[in-house]
């Protein structure tokens, strides 16, 4: 224990009684602040050559790294100087406490209080920085006097007109009179002269051509590319869960939900690994940036994770995460805007200015709200980089919404769409749109143990309800009572102390349940019931993985955006004829029933026959860890929306035909002997195309063959060639923007050509047009890719 002297106490209380005002302090550190900034500044000042232009000397006094350097080492400075000011009053503190005890007369709220020194300390620590203001227009204004000087070089500065640069000089006169509008423009060193906007114009940005009496030395020194590394699988997880950060409720329920999954991504990994046979897989540097759990974005999710709210969007980023970290990349998660602007250089200011270095990110996988963010704030640059964006998107978005132009012209615009990035960066929670890239999710697969298990500990009457929200449960009275004769209902309703009135009295309700206590709720349960609603998310297929049958409602007339208020505003016009048509599609009975609920008798007659029937635990492959992994492995590898060829000009003719027509006469092939397209994926020769119906999509043409439309293929049909071959009596052809387009019209025997390539869709259907589609097959199990993609 330390003891100290009372006339050590008392000669301490009179120096702070002594220099309470802290005159001599505050004017001691002031002036040592504004030596120290102006010392160190003036050497950088001093240090100009004779003859550098003023925009030289702007760039090395106030954008240099040692200018900067500076300013944190007072920054530092005047934190340790608050770290041993606070000791100080703390004694103070103490000192006088003591004194007020031992003298009643004068009340403890009325000593001058020590804790006043902190914000005398703040003080100095705000004069210090409007100092450092005041130099830096002092450095301004003698830099602006310097440029008079310098008028030979000056006489160099005025906009060059070059053919090569046309918007040149309009951007010149644009940074004249906005310059001043963004503080990003003085960052890159923009101070209001002629040379200052042309050199930030044409090193900076690109529209002017580079001045000739510049020392490029530094702008040509471009970044040397790092040496490619081969991926290499990873089966322990541990460092992306911390990758994965923390303090919110959705990140903790993506961590719970990767860690238990740990070892399904190992033995997929390992399976797949054997599958690709060594093939050299080079690492990718991936930033993912999940916009929707920003606090700009508002985060709605995380709060409610733990009140029922919706969790399929977590689902799918916490296997996103898994796959890119499974697969080797390199990966960096960011879940705030101001990790976002770190992680891709965005340079102070309001947005308008590219990024301050090339972009170290090979992959971004975003949302909506992340890719409006990276817009806001990456300027010239967003346009330069979107095409290394992926946009993770549930519902899709089709082309029509897509391209900005042509939305606005035809009455497709939303608040959603209008990108205009390739319809292939969108990337879906389920394979419902060809157009976009299917990304998926996982469910937990189960081993042959597990499964019989399971058979055994059914029981065969009793039927969970999938809702947690209690206004899903809202009207749906008559179908519950109906239910009830023949199985026992359970519900995971979330409520906080009173049961929800909607969740009628005979039904066991749970309350909200974490996911393994829902997983063994789901082993023991016959059936699994859909009241409509929320669409397209991932518990009927864990249901339907765990042995349930899942029963859910037929649609009529089917949800869209033009009658149901959630599709609203959504950039697609997709019809949903239930409330999981990937359940009712691609897997069907026994496992998923879907029935007219407004007929009682077709709903109780499919009752009945549901529990008389027995069903195996079923997961689609594409669900599994290894059918993800394949997939997205499949995308990295040949997905390239940067370099990808432009198509060829619409109306373009081959010198010799890459089609053939089938034997029978109903659809075109791609030739035997024809020359494949050099980087085309998936590869041409799964090319099959057919001429639609009259009023039917490219999306259900193919499908009514047992194919999947591939809108890679357009370019390849988009011929007078491929209209001939397939002898369709064109008397005549146009060009045109148009979402149907390529198409063949009738009546009126005319043929239609495709003049924007972002237009080509699979997606769209007119009774006036029958459709060129081109089709091809696909991976049992995964319909992502075709027999030979991978």
């Amino acid at each position: 224990m330390i003891t100290v002297n009372p006339d050590g106490k008392i000669m301490v209380r009179r120096c702070l009684v002594t220099l309470r005002p802290f005159r001599l302090f505050v004017l001691g550190i002031g002036f040592f602040s504004l030596c120290f900034l102006m010392t160190s500044l003036g050497g950088q000042f001093s240090a100009r050559r004779p003859g550098d232009s003023p925009f030289t000397v702007r760039t090395e006094v106030m954008g240099g790294p040692e200018s900067r350097g500076v300013l944190r080492k007072m920054s530092d400075l005047l934190e340790l100087m608050l770290r041993r000011m606070d000791t100080l009053a703390r004694l103070e503190n103490s000192s006088e406490l003591h004194r007020a005890a031992g003298d009643r007369r004068f009340p403890v709220d009325r000593l001058p209080p020590g804790a006043g020194l902190m914000e005398r300390i703040q003080a100095i620590a705000q004069n210090v920085s409007d100092i450092a203001v005041k130099v830096d227009q002092i450095l301004r204004h003698s830099l602006l006097l310097h440029g008079k000087v310098s008028e030979g070089r000056r006489d160099q500065c005025e906009a060059p007109s070059d053919p090569k640069f046309p918007d040149c000089s309009g951007k010149v006169e644009w940074m004249r009179a906005r310059w001043t509008s963004d503080p990003c423009y003085a960052f890159f060193g923009v101070d209001g002269t002629e040379c200052s906007f042309l050199v930030y114009l044409s090193e900076v940005e690109w529209f002017c051509p580079p001045l000739p009496w510049r020392n490029r030395t530094a702008t040509q020194r471009a970044r040397k590319p790092l040496p490619k590394v081969q991926a290499v699988f990873r089966s322990n997880l541990s460092h992306l869960l911390e990758l994965m950060g923390s303090g919110k409720e959705s990140l903790i329920f993506m961590k719970k939900r990767t860690k238990r999954l740990t070892a399904q991504w190992a033995l997929a990994a390992q399976r797949l690994a054997q599958k690709l046979g060594g093939a050299r897989r080079d690492q990718k540097q991936v930033l993912v940036h999940i916009g929707f759990l920003t606090e700009e974005s508002g985060d709605v999710f995380s709060p409610r994770v733990l009140k029922g709210g919706p969790l399929g969007e977590m689902v799918q980023w916490a296997d996103i995460l898994a796959a890119l970290y499974v697969l080797g990349h390199g990966l960096r998660v960011t879940v705030s805007l101001k990790e976002l602007q770190s992680n891709l250089g965005v340079p102070p200011g309001r947005g308008n200015c590219p990024l301050t270095m090339p972009l170290p990110f090979d992959l971004i996988y975003t949302d909506y709200h992340g890719l409006q963010q990276m817009k806001q704030h990456m300027g010239l640059s967003f346009k330069k980089y979107r095409c290394r964006i992926r946009v993770i998107d549930t519902f899709g978005t089709e082309p029509a919404y897509n391209h900005e132009e042509y939305a606005t012209l035809h009455g497709y615009r939303t608040n959603w769409g209008y990108w205009n990035l390739n319809p292939k960066q969108f990337m879906t929670m389920f394979p419902h749109t060809p157009d976009n890239s299917f990304m998926g999710f996982v469910s937990e697969e189960l081993n042959e143990t597990e499964k019989q298990l399971i058979k055994g500990g059914k029981a065969s009457n009793m039927a969970v309800v999938y809702g947690k929200e209690a206004s899903i449960w809202k009207g749906k009275e008559k179908f519950l009572s109906i239910l009830n004769k023949y199985m026992e209902i359970h519900g995971t309703v979330y409520y906080e102390s009173q049961r929800p009135p909607e969740v009628p009295a005979f039904v066991k309700n749970h309350g909200l349940l974490p996911q393994p206590e829902f997983q063994q709720l789901l082993r023991k349960a016959k059936l699994f019931i859909g009241f409509g609603f929320p669409y397209e998310g991932p518990a009927p297929l864990e249901a339907i993985a765990n042995g349930c049958v899942f029963l859910q409602s037929r649609f009529s007339p089917p949800h869209s955006s033009l009658n149901h208020e959630f599709f609203r505003g959504k950039p697609t016009s997709r019809e949903v004829f239930s409330q999981h048509p990937y359940a009712e599609s691609f897997i069907g009975k026994p496992h998923v029933w879907t029935v007219d609920y407004n007929n009682s008798e077709e709903l109780e007659a499919a009752i009945k026959t549901i529990v008389r029937t027995q069903v195996d635990p079923y997961l689609p492959y594409e669900y599994t860890c290894e059918g993800m992994l394949e997939r997205v492995h499949a995308y990295i590898q040949h997905q390239d929306f940067c370099a990808a060829p432009g198509p060829a000009p619409a109306g373009a003719r081959a010198p010799e035909s890459p089609f053939i027509l089938a034997p029978n006469a109903t659809h075109l092939k791609w030739a035997r002997n024809a020359s494949l397209a050099p980087g085309a994926w998936p590869p041409a020769h799964s090319l099959r195309a057919w001429l639609a119906a009259a009023g039917r999509a490219c999306t259900d043409a193919c499908l009514d063959h047992g194919l999947i439309c591939e809108p890679s293929f357009f370019p390849f049909l988009n011929s007078q060639d491929a209209f001939q071959t397939l002898q369709v009596p064109c008397d005549g052809t146009e060009s045109e923007m148009n979402h149907l387009y390529p198409a063949f019209a009738q009546p009126g025997q005319e043929c239609f050509l495709q003049k924007e390539p972002l237009l080509f869709s699979c997606a769209g259907s007119s009774s006036k047009y029958r459709r060129l589609c081109p089709c091809r097959d696909f991976r049992k199990g995964q319909v992502a890719l075709c027999q030979d993609c991978l």
